[in-house]
């Protein structure tokens, strides 16, 4: 089966080598020829490339199945120009971190002229060449059971994970990590609720190193602490001098809180013991924002997911003007000075 994809950056390129290796063959378009050039002589046959869209489209097999992995705000404006190339019975795909109320319009869009639309949350990051990417699918049925081959070589598979206790048969499509949730948006909907629960779980685990960190608080002299300050009821609880790097690998084996993410996160422990490459600004795509928003139209409590979001806004200065506010009414009312940042 052919697959052709607009953008072959980290994750397009490596879904490309992903359907190229399992015996299918693949379409790019680029505006990078250098990256054109490396994939054409990495994958050979299978593989060809063009920076320009008009040539890329005429150069697939009908119907034709199109995969956009491109930044979510330049999406909309390829599958514009999409629409006027592509014709009835060929898919569009949108691979990258779009809102699923742009999925919702577009399949109302496309559908008119006979073109699917199928939206893909797509999960694996860098590491998705190896382990195969875990994918979230929104669209009609027989697109998607079209492209069903294209899915499961670029899912990770069966042996991925162990098989849950008491599941038995033929394994399902999720099972092999992919999996068909529902009409258009369904499958960026079920993506942008996975990275808002992610946003949560790296706002766990930093939280809780940050506690290990500081355990050592304790061994400050008496004379360290101004009046500004709370002095510790007993410092005596809090004089440990913790390897950060090496309970990150302990909690790898065996706790009930290990995870990928805590592997990736002692890689970097072990390489940066005081993280000394990071600034600590943290971004956020969107999709925190908008599971946060979900919640709130449909009233359900997500206090940690929205904790999480209004973090990474802080990490970023965003709450500098409040926190400038915040001590220019403590001068105000009580004459406290600001202590200087610690280091």
């Amino acid at each position: 089966m052919q697959l052709g994809m607009i953008g072959l950056g980290r994750m397009g390129a490596n879904i490309v080598r992903r359907i190229v290796a399992a015996g299918h063959s693949a379409v790019g378009c680029e505006r990078h020829a250098d990256v054109l050039t490396g994939l054409t002589t990495e994958l050979g046959a299978g593989f060809r490339g063009f920076a320009d869209l008009e040539e890329f489209v005429a150069a697939l097999d009908t119907p034709r199945v199109v995969w956009v992995m491109i930044p979510a705000g330049a999406t909309g404006a390829v599958i514009d120009q999409l629409a006027g190339l592509l014709e009835p019975g060929d898919i569009v795909i949108d691979g990258g971190n779009s809102r699923y109320h742009d999925d919702i319009a577009r399949a109302a869009q496309l559908g008119p002229l006979g073109i699917h639309y199928v939206d893909i949350g797509t999960s694996g990051g860098v590491f998705g060449r190896e382990r195969g990417f875990c994918l979230m699918i929104g669209g009609e049925v027989e697109p998607v059971r079209h492209i069903d081959p294209l899915l499961r070589a670029i899912a990770p598979g069966v042996t991925a994970a162990p098989r849950t206790p008491g599941r038995t048969g033929e394994p399902t499509a999720a099972e092999h990590g992919y999996l068909h949730c529902g009409p258009a948006g369904a499958g960026h909907f079920v993506k942008m609720v996975h990275n808002g629960i992610e946003y949560g779980a790296m706002a766990a685990y930093s939280e809780g190193f940050n506690i290990l960190h500081k355990a050592d608080y304790g061994n400050r002299a008496a004379g360290e602490y101004s009046a500004e300050e709370t002095p510790l009821e007993h410092p005596e609880y809090y004089r440990y001098s913790l390897d950060i790097g090496e309970i990150a690998e302990v909690w790898r084996r065996g706790s009930v809180v290990a995870s990928w993410l805590l592997d990736l996160t002692a890689a970097q422990l072990y390489a940066d013991p005081n993280l000394d490459a990071f600034g600590g600004r943290v971004s956020d795509s969107g999709e925190g924002r908008w599971t946060v928003d979900a919640a709130v139209d449909i009233g359900v409590p997500a206090p940690v997911l929205s904790a999480a979001l209004f973090q990474r806004f802080a990490s970023r200065g965003e709450a500098e003007y409040a926190d400038k506010t915040l001590s220019a009414m403590r001068a105000a009312f009580g004459g406290h000075h600001e202590l200087p940042h610690a280091d």
